[in-house]
């Protein structure tokens, strides 16, 4: 016999998981399921009604379709379909999340909305082609790294890289690093690490992926200081692609076209002055690497460096060598 006291959780499950707007749930429907599925016999109209303001009471928002298409349905839920999809797209594009992964966060992801609405979270057919990592080990990486934030502790870890194997291997022959985490951010579609090393008694990046071996210590973290006033979106834009270097003021001279660019890249707090007919100049401090260079050289020869003249040279070399290595295979 059905256990009365789960009547009205059916009740609710059965109205979150299949209707909406478009489908909602008569009496004599939701009447003709619970009995069926859950042997409620005398389960009826007027039981339903008070079972159906019980739930309202609770706090689930609960609609009524009138005409025709009579019926009850769940009105708004925490997250809309437009606010559903977006989250897909996103779990879908990061490439730091697997396949497997991905498909896990999409199915819990559908259990938020009707299950016709979840047909529509169904959108494979438009990322098959985007780049996933092969590594599961982040998530456990992130964990590690959040608690340890949390706990105010360092980690260790062995830090890797691609060989032409496809394989990762440990950096400086297994080495182990010993680094205090302070944050974590998202840029350039994988997930990063900031933290302070006391060896070198600086702020070092991490590509969270690329960590092995992952865990806590018993040390306090060290670099507090550096981090009070630490503003992580004017890091990330310093460090191109994240990659490190000295950091120095440039001053860049760019065509007036490439205004959209320049903010896309440094933001909206850069200083725009124009400096004769169709070029403008900002300054923006950033970390000097090959990755700022090649983004320069991608951009093209509608953005150049004026000052200071030393990074000016090194980029006219780091020019040349592009060429001189294109030539050489010719």
């Amino acid at each position: 016999m059905a256990d009365d006291k789960l009547k009205i959780l059916y009740l609710m499950k059965m109205l979150l998981d299949e209707t909406d707007r478009d489908h909602p749930m008569n009496a004599a429907e939701i009447a003709e399921k619970m009995n069926r599925r859950y042997n409620y016999t005398t389960y009826n109209r007027k039981t339903i009604y008070a079972d159906i303001e019980r739930l309202k009471t609770f706090g689930l928002s609960i609609g009524q379709e009138k005409g025709s298409n009579f019926g009850y349905f769940v009105k708004d839920r925490v997250f809309n379909l437009a606010e559903l999809k977006l989250m897909v797209d996103a779990v879908q594009s990061s490439k730091f999340i697997t396949k497997k992964k991905s498909a896990e966060l999409i199915r819990k992801l559908e259990t938020l909305t009707s299950e016709h609405n979840a047909r529509f979270l169904k959108r494979e057919v438009y990322i098959r082609n985007r780049i996933k990592s092969p590594n599961d080990s982040i998530y456990l990486n992130v964990d590690t790294i959040h608690a340890a934030i949390n706990e105010n502790r360092q980690i260790q870890f062995q830090y890797c890289e691609w060989t032409v194997g496809k394989t990762l291997a440990p950096r400086k022959s297994g080495e182990v690093y010993i680094i205090s985490p302070w944050a974590l951010t998202w840029d350039d579609e994988n997930y990063y690490m900031v933290g302070y090393d006391a060896d070198a008694g600086m702020i070092k990046h991490y590509r969270v992926d690329k960590m092995k071996r992952t865990q806590a210590t018993d040390k306090p973290r060290q670099g507090r200081e550096l981090f009070v006033n630490f503003d992580l979106a004017a890091f990330a834009r310093k460090t191109f692609g994240m990659f490190g270097g000295e950091e120095k003021e440039l001053t860049l001279e760019c065509e007036d076209h490439l205004v959209g660019v320049v903010i896309d890249r440094f933001g909206q707090d850069i200083i725009i002055v124009p400096s004769d007919d169709g070029h403008f100049r900002t300054n923006v401090t950033v970390a000097v690497s090959p990755h700022l260079f090649g983004w320069l050289a991608a951009v093209g020869k509608g953005i150049q460096i004026v000052w200071p003249e030393d990074v000016r040279k090194e980029y006219r070399e780091y020019l040349q060598e592009v060429v001189n290595a294109m030539t050489d295979k010719t």
